[in-house]
């Protein structure tokens, strides 16, 4: 039996699950409300289609593993970090993009032995596509085994990137960085709004490098594993192994890596702004 196959199996099943609730909710409308104010302004949404898909992916997690850990963005955020078999799951990245009506968006699921990413699922429920990558398997969508492009110069790439909710030094930091790729004259960037499918676009050679300078562990858990699995390489933005938790992160076709990881820190923001 192929290693881990009751896992993808299980990862794949708690994402199309909750993929058809998000799907339902998205058709039929919701209401979005504000889970965190930043200088008096509303950037960081939530739904009841975020808690409702979270309660369904971890029933079917916990039915399938009942003695495994599961953290995740909305009710389960307490889960054990440091439990030997840990879920790890977004159950709707790109909340923003819901909240507008903009059909991209997805539910990640990943997991974690001994904290190491073994099992990745992301899935976008309105295009039917699912994302799957197992450890030393390779990357596959919709059951298709894809890989990273082999671009290995800046000036013929495609870059993705993310902003975070902070208006300030952060989203500076992120600008000065675009501005340093497109004095490479970078073929463009492009910022979809869904760290999960943005990573999945460089491990599927549509992307040929993605940064954000702050992203929680649900927003990668599944997704870095998929670029690794297709060949491309995921680190911080210093180029540093991702933690479990919050950090930055730099993604790309393995190639480019070096020269990204050299732009993004060079304008690492500062943690402590004045």
């Amino acid at each position: 039996m192929t290693e881990f196959q009751d896992e993808m199996k299980t990862a794949a099943e708690a994402a199309r699950v909750g993929g058809e609730c998000l799907r339902q909710y998205f058709h039929r409308g919701v209401e979005i409300r504000d889970k965190s104010v930043t200088g008096g302004k509303s950037y960081d949404l939530v739904s009841d289609a975020d808690i409702e898909s979270e309660r369904l992916i971890a029933e079917v997690l916990h039915t399938a593993f009942p003695a495994h850990a599961i953290l995740g963005e909305e009710s389960l955020q307490q889960g054990d970090a440091d439990a030997d078999h840990l879920w790890i799951i977004d159950p709707l990245d790109g909340t923003n993009n819901f909240a507008h009506r903009i059909e991209h968006f997805a539910v990640s699921v990943g997991y974690y032995e001994h904290g190491r990413a073994v099992v990745g699922a992301v899935y976008q429920p309105l295009h039917d596509d699912l994302y799957t990558a197992v450890r030393g398997q390779g990357a596959f969508r919709n059951g298709q085994r894809v890989h990273a492009s082999t671009t290995d110069r800046l000036g013929q790439a495609m870059i993705g990137c993310g902003f975070y909710y902070d208006r300030g030094a952060m989203m500076r930091s992120t600008l000065a960085a675009i501005d340093e790729c497109f004095s490479h004259d970078i073929h463009g960037i492009r910022r979809f709004g869904t760290a999960s499918l943005d990573l999945c676009m460089v491990g599927c050679g549509q992307l040929d490098a993605f940064f954000e300078y702050n992203l929680s562990a649900w927003d990668f858990a599944a997704a870095a594993l998929f670029v690794e699995e297709a060949g491309g390489q995921v680190t911080d933005a210093c180029g540093n192994e991702l933690p479990i938790g919050s950090t930055s992160v730099v993604a790309s076709n393995g190639r480019l890596h070096e020269q990204v990881v050299g732009i993004t820190t060079r304008h690492l923001p500062d943690p402590h702004p004045t």
